[in-house]
């Protein structure tokens, strides 16, 4: 095993390092990886391991779990058109439609058709999701409309999975069954509610006091994986309950800074996921029914993209509704899943399984392309250019002022540019200061201003200016270095104490301005950013 484990990570860096000069997308060197495992280097066993299907699984548990700190309880309930109305509606049509192509057209039985109109009515939320958040186009308004689909499609786990328990079992009490899930979920729910409403905060507070990131990456690791292992063990998906762990996190000050820190371990998960998604390719099921799978992928992803753009085409733009309708087109993971546990269970036919499962892997292939061009195929297939930016969720900040640090030169900063009307973010990783300036009404997030992630949450990319005010001359350094490597148009103006230190950083970033001295510090930068060519806007 671990021989298998140092040749696929080989193999998976040599194959995105060749992908990406070609501009291709990890997921497609990944899904590679797998292909190459499994197939060319006959490691067919690994494909069926409970134990790496279990960590694969945790992949869409973190990727879940930072979509929900982008979408917290209040948002969901604002969120609720989008989740419960087209959610339902989606996966209501799909089914029914599927079903009856399944029992009547390829004359499968009552039990293979529910079972495949289930799986096939469901997206694949690893795929949209992580490009859509890499992408940035999660808070346009198609993005929207996709999340609040792809998060009912991953309630709807939890009946599918009751479905294949009923169809598979003959003495079971259905009443009691529906009961007994109704009651973890609420126990589920007011667990989780109980500890975000009076015990999370707290928690959080020692875990910041203690000023050690590795406590704090450990703490938000044992929130993901105890609510992850609470909704498992109440007959849950994985999955459900990190999302409603990051959601109820999304309430707190914390959340910029937990997603931050979880990023590494979700795309290394969400990796190995792909890996597996590529291990379930079979050749020689592909060679036997290539036309079938070609003609069933058209089919399928046809029907799939019609109900969805006709669903929503009264309701919004319908560019909005293409859009919406291409990104959810594929065929999900959980279908996967869907069609291993029923083939387990006798419920579907293993060559009807096998054909469904390429099926989806192939279509889950294509995502990638249709999601880095979708603004063209929609241009292309509705003969119309993108003549009007759609609606974002949110107001995205741009030519903005970003300052790093809020001690007491960032306090000062931050209070001239309120006196000026300057649209400007704070990020700062002493939790009292954040604390103070949230009280006071002040744009200031908590989160350390080194990370990449935290930048970009931020939109440095579009900002105008970044002040860096922080009295840490090694962090200083290192925020440098960060800045540099992100290839910013931004000004970056900097303060430092001593004349020596401003020496060594010019001679490394010789086109940030580096200002030395505290008096007169903050109108001094206040001034100097002023005079870029930015527009002045409240904040």
């Amino acid at each position: 095993m671990l021989e298998i484990i140092v040749l696929t990570i080989f193999i998976a860096t040599i194959t995105n390092l060749i992908l990406l000069r070609f501009h291709i997308p990890t997921i497609i060197g990944y899904i590679a990886t797998g292909i190459i495992i499994s197939y060319f280097l006959q490691i067919r066993h690994a494909t069926h391991s409970e134990e790496l299907q279990t960590i694969a699984e945790f992949g869409i548990v973190f990727l879940m779990f930072t979509i929900g700190l982008e979408f917290s309880i209040r948002h969901l309930v604002k969120m609720r058109k989008e989740v419960f109305l087209y959610g339902t509606l989606q996966v209501g049509l799909s089914m029914i439609v599927f079903y009856i192509l399944a029992h009547y057209a390829f004359a499968q039985n009552f039990q293979s058709s529910i079972i495949i109109s289930a799986a096939l009515a469901l997206s694949s939320t690893a795929i949209v999701l992580k490009i859509l958040n890499s992408n940035r186009e999660i808070s346009k308004e198609y993005g929207k409309r996709s999340l609040g689909i792809l998060i009912f499609q991953d309630i709807m786990v939890v009946p599918i999975l009751l479905m294949i328990t009923i169809l598979s079992t003959d003495n079971i009490s259905m009443s009691k069954l529906l009961f007994k899930t109704a009651i973890d979920a609420l126990l589920l729910f007011a667990a989780l509610w109980a500890f975000g409403r009076f015990i999370l905060e707290p928690f959080f507070k020692e875990v910041v006091k203690s000023d050690s990131n590795e406590i704090f990456i450990g703490s938000v690791l044992f929130l993901v994986m105890g609510a992850s292992t609470l909704a498992h063990s109440l007959g849950f998906s994985y999955s459900l309950g990190a999302l409603i762990a990051g959601m109820i996190i999304a309430e707190t000050r914390y959340k910029h800074q937990v997603e931050a820190d979880l990023i590494p371990f979700r795309d290394l998960l969400l990796g190995i996921f792909f890996i597996t998604v590529g291990m379930q390719i079979d050749f020689t099921i592909i060679g036997q029914y290539f036309f079938t799978i070609i003609g069933l992928l058209i089919l399928f992803t046809l029907i799939k993209s019609a109900i969805i753009y006709l669903l929503l085409l009264k309701s919004v733009q319908k560019r909005v509704a293409m859009k919406t309708a291409l990104a959810l087109f594929q065929l999900g993971e959980f279908g996967l899943v869907v069609f291993e546990l029923a083939g387990a269970k006798n419920l579907i036919d293993p060559t009807v399984s096998q054909v469904l499962i390429v099926t989806i892997a192939i279509s889950m292939i294509m995502t990638p392309f249709v999601l880095r061009n979708i603004s063209s195929i929609a241009s292309f297939l509705l003969k119309e250019e993108d003549s009007e930016p759609e609606m974002t969720q949110y107001t995205t900040l741009n030519d903005h002022i970003i300052v790093l640090g809020y001690g007491r030169l960032g306090r000062k900063i931050s209070d001239k540019l309120d006196t000026r009307g300057v649209n400007y973010i704070a990020i700062d990783n002493n939790i009292y200061n954040v604390q103070e300036a949230q009280k006071n009404k002040k744009n200031v997030i908590f989160g350390n201003g080194a990370n990449k992630t935290i930048l970009e949450s931020v939109n440095i990319k579009d900002s105008a200016v970044v002040i860096v005010a922080l009295d840490n001359s090694e962090k200083l350094h290192l925020i440098c270095e960060v800045l540099t490597q992100m290839s910013l148009d931004a000004k970056v103006v900097i303060k430092v104490d001593r004349f020596i230190e401003k020496e060594l950083l010019k001679e490394e970033f010789p086109n940030y301005e580096i200002l030395v001295g505290t008096e007169q510090m903050a109108r001094g930068m206040v001034d100097s950013v002023l005079k870029c060519n930015m527009s002045s806007q409240s904040s």
